[in-house]
């Protein structure tokens, strides 16, 4: 049995069976990172000795008591921008070097309070910039399915991980499309819950209106296992929602009959790839075939989102990464002053891309060009959030394709940043209008890579998210194909 190759639900059914023990599970993944990472890279830091300590803890809990967590003895992977007490956090940086932060993210305190065993910290593109991989500080990060493609951005080491069945499942940020996106190029599902659901305390900021922590995993089931596991308030974070978190699990039966299905004729624009909107359209039809109503609706303000997604974002990373000056933590540059201090170490910190984010977000705070740039974006982002109400007086959730083509090759849009920008085109909307979303494969193109399907929901109705994917994806096999590296 190729105990790596489980899905989440099916390794904890295993362990509390007692047929397998989380040491075997644990260990048969780091036999297949051994095996793969040389190829893959999708790892920064991994985390052997704590690991194996904590499948002992595991299996000693798992006699003891029968009703346990689903997560408990589970390898599970953290994107390296999650604080782990003790645990080297970089964020892909050189300017966080070997920071070892004093304390866990509130996701991380609730994965080990679950019993999961956390295996390692997954590469990203440098503080989450990025729709490849390749912006991290480090070394890129290469697809399971195509070694010279892209695994998409900024999670592509979480989503490489979990396709290359290096983890069991593995956690993610979404800033733009940074969970969906990656997920999609890999063919895993990704998640991202609506703002506010997950605490984002303890995650290293990039654009704090729009982050949001969610599930990289091999099924649908499986994320909505984890998400169970991390939904619910955080004191600690101002912007967590004391709502009620539904039991996600149990309205996975398969059921679409009477569902009604938005299709927005702006999200099937020029420029995309035939492939995926044959693939898309084709998922559609096979949920209407299962009892869902196909409805037709307008989404006008989404030709936007780009361009307010990079204003607004590159504002909120000029602010947010200011606290990097070479003083507190991480990379100190030599210099004969203060000023020169925060110069040099930023310089020599960040990479260009972060650079470039820094720069674009300080022009549009800036004076005299603050209302036209800023002020304005934030009119627009509320236009494109009543799109979506709107829509949803209409149907229950809304399908797109997650990217525009399939993952492209490494090195093919590193140097123009408007075309990688393009990669996060169908993503970006549901982070602006802060609502929940998913991704799963819903077919390959004509080089084998996996096309990804986006299903948008209403704000904290992730339940409803996760039983259309759920009903999709049991109507089809795709999620039974694996690269085979």
């Amino acid at each position: 049995m190729n105990l790596a190759a489980l899905t989440l639900h099916d390794a904890s059914e295993k362990l509390r069976r007692r047929e397998i023990s989380s040491v075997e599970l644990t260990s048969a993944v780091f036999q297949r990172i051994d095996a793969t990472e040389e190829k893959i890279h999708a790892y920064l830091t991994l985390a052997r000795g704590s690991a194996m300590e904590q499948a002992e803890q595991a299996d000693a809990r798992l006699r003891n008591d029968p009703q346990v967590s689903p997560l408990l003895g589970i390898p599970i992977a953290v994107k390296d921008n999650f604080l782990t007490r003790e645990l080297r956090t970089t964020c892909a940086s050189k300017i966080l070097g070997d920071f070892m932060p004093p304390y866990d993210a509130t996701t991380v305190i609730k994965l080990r309070d679950a019993g999961a065993v956390l295996i390692g910290k997954t590469n990203l593109d440098e503080f989450a910039m990025g729709s490849s991989a390749e912006n991290s500080a480090f070394f890129p990060t290469h697809n399971p399915w195509n070694l010279k493609r892209i695994p998409g951005g900024s999670s592509g080491g979480s989503a490489a991980a979990v396709a290359a069945d290096q983890c069991i499942a593995a956690l993610g940020t979404d800033t733009g499309g940074s969970i969906r996106q990656p997920a999609a190029c890999c063919g895993v599902v990704g998640l991202k819950p609506t703002y506010g659901r997950v605490s984002r305390n303890g995650i290293i900021a990039f654009a704090s209106s729009m982050d949001q922590v969610g599930p990289l995993t091999k099924d649908v089931r499986d994320s909505a296992l984890l998400l169970q596991a991390l939904a619910g308030h955080d004191p600690a974070d101002s912007t967590s929602s004391n709502r009620p978190v539904p039991v996600y699990s149990t309205g996975l039966n398969g059921e679409v009959k009477g569902l009604r299905i938005g299709i927005s004729k702006d999200y099937f624009v020029p420029g995309m790839d035939g492939l995926v909107q044959k693939a898309v359209r084709d998922a559609v039809l096979k949920l209407e075939n299962s009892g869902a109503e196909r409805v037709d609706i307008g989404l006008p303000s989404t030709e936007y989102a780009v361009a307010v997604y990079y204003i607004v974002a590159t504002a909120e990373a000029s602010s947010n990464l200011a606290r990097y000056d070479g003083m507190r933590f991480g990379h100190r540059a030599q210099a004969r002053d203060l000023t020169e201090t925060y110069m040099i170490s930023r310089a020599e910190g960040f990479g260009p891309e972060v650079k470039r984010r820094i720069m674009l977000g300080t022009y549009v705070l800036s004076a005299g060009y603050y209302d036209a740039y800023y002020l304005k974006a934030q009119r627009v982002r509320t236009l494109i959030k009543r799109d979506f109400e709107e829509a949803f007086k209409h149907c229950d959730v809304i399908i797109t394709p997650t990217a525009p083509t399939t993952a492209f090759k490494i090195g093919e849009k590193i140097q123009d940043p408007l075309q990688m920008y393009l990669s996060d085109i169908y993503t970006i909307s549901a982070n602006l209008a802060g609502l929940p979303a998913i991704s799963l494969p819903c077919g390959f193109d004509g080089d084998g890579m996996p096309i990804g399907l986006q299903i948008i929901g209403k704000p904290f109705d992730e339940a409803t998210v996760l039983r259309t994917a759920y009903a999709y994806e049991q109507a089809t096999e795709w999620r039974k194909k694996k690269p085979t590296l």
